[in-house]
């Protein structure tokens, strides 16, 4: 207890990568110094290669995080107003945490040193943010002139073998209709080796400053998806795989049906929103296994901490914590609130309630679940029976705490989260089923 690791095998670690490979051995000399104590004490380790010390990491990186020198005008951390929790305004573009936990890099601090290392380490599969192959427009959308030539990186990456999930967030009237077009063609000429490309919609708060930036309609979202759809039968025609996709919220604006799970050979871009829907459905149905998700679209290491929303969510609901209620209640965000009635219709849940809580503290433009609050949800729950259980998503929490610091237990009512997987909701629903309280 109040231990700092201070070396291990006479090295000091960058990050808890080096860390991880350092102590693989046999014999593990640690040099360690305890708080207010100014001497340091050395302590050798004999366990089996491999097997872990069991010390608690705090952080993944011991020296500096590398920050993000871009300033992109669709950048969501611009849009977050004052007094939200402080490692929301963290703007990270470090190799290391996109191979840890999937954060997207764009590369412009990338070094001849990075590549070296991520080859030599295989620190792979990594996540590249490419937004637009136009070397003059990548570098206008990151406001920084080395957008124009970081990609030269991706293209070091995908030689050396390392696998790359890359990403295009889609401002309309920016790089989207022909220019969006000419990256998705660029990708087949200039990377074709890459894993997979998502195409997500831009997000827009009340906050953002941008008049450039807005939210897609109806049609623009079509057009992404048909343009996405054609470029996937170009990629099984071309490379006898799909790697092009479009995020279900296009699907979702477009007013169309997100492709099934069986659409995807992997969900490394889940994060995405690329699968999401149709694995939430199949695995409620019993016809998917949401494990399969496991951590594949962010990787990990052996004690690699979990941060932000990567951090444990909450307590989660329990068969034995709803035996009080009288009815069952799901509160979500607007997009996931249609597809869970009808999930629900169609499965017999018919008296269990949804209840879609419109994201006020953004603006009312962004409608996914997982960036609700907890000052939109205790205004939406205010005037719900005490007699009810509600049931919220996990994702919208990290360390039991909502995006504006707010957490279950401020809520006007009993609320309790539950993993967001389709098989877990449907594990309480079951459960709360067989106390009477849902009827088919």
């Amino acid at each position: 207890m109040g231990d700092e690791l201070v070396s291990v095998n006479g090295r000091e670690p960058s990050d808890i990568i080096e860390y991880q490979q350092l102590i693989d051995g046999e014999a593990v000399n640690l040099v360690v110094r305890r708080e207010g104590e100014p001497l340091e004490r050395k302590v050798t380790i004999h366990k089996s290669v491999g097997e872990p010390l069991g010390l608690s990491i705090d952080s993944a990186v011991f020296d500096r995080i590398r920050t993000c020198d871009n300033h992109c005008s669709f950048c969501f951390i611009y849009q977050l107003p004052k007094g939200m929790r402080r490692s929301l305004y963290v703007k990270d573009d470090d190799f290391r945490l996109s191979f840890l936990y999937g954060n997207y890099t764009t590369l412009t601090r990338f070094t001849e040193f990075d590549l070296e290392r991520v080859v030599d380490e295989g620190l792979s599969p990594l996540y590249v943010s490419i937004h637009s192959t136009n070397p003059e427009l990548r570098a206008e959308m990151l406001r920084n002139p080395r957008g124009a030539t970081s990609l030269r990186w991706l293209r070091e990456l995908l030689r050396a073998g390392i696998e790359v999930h890359a990403q295009v967030v889609v401002c309309p009237g920016v790089n989207d209709g022909a220019e969006l077009e000419r990256t998705l063609s660029d990708v087949f000429s200039l990377y074709p080796e890459l894993a997979s490309v998502a195409l997500v919609p831009v997000g827009v708060s009340a906050f953002s400053a941008e008049e450039s930036m807005r939210s897609h309609t109806r049609d623009e979202a079509r057009e992404v998806v048909t343009l996405a759809e054609r470029y996937q039968a170009l990629s099984f025609e071309l490379l006898g795989r799909v790697s092009v996709f479009a995020s279900d919220e296009f699907y979702l604006v477009a007013g169309l049906t997100p492709p099934s799970a069986a659409s995807f050979d992997s969900l490394d871009q889940a994060e995405n929103g690329i699968g999401l829907v149709a694995a939430f459905v199949e695995s409620f149905t019993g016809t998917f296994e949401m494990e399969k998700l496991g951590t594949g679209f962010f990787q990990s290491v052996d004690g690699a901490p979990a941060w932000g929303y990567r951090a444990e969510r909450a307590a989660v609901a329990q068969a034995d914590l709803v035996s009080d209620a009288r009815g069952v209640m799901v509160v979500t965000g607007e997009y996931a609130a249609p597809v869970l009635r009808e999930l629900f219709d169609a499965h017999g849940y018919h008296s269990v309630e949804i209840l879609s809580v419109k994201n006020k503290y953004f603006g009312g433009n962004i409608k996914v679940a997982g960036l609700l609050t907890g000052v939109d949800l205790a205004k939406a729950l205010a005037n719900v029976p005490t007699s009810t259980i509600c049931l919220v998503p996990d994702v919208c929490l990290s360390e039991g705490r909502f995006l504006d610091g707010l957490g279950l237990e401020d809520l006007p009512c009993e609320v309790l989260a539950v993993r967001t997987t389709g098989q877990d909701l449907r594990h309480v629903l079951d459960s709360v089923r067989a106390r009477g309280l849902v009827n088919s």
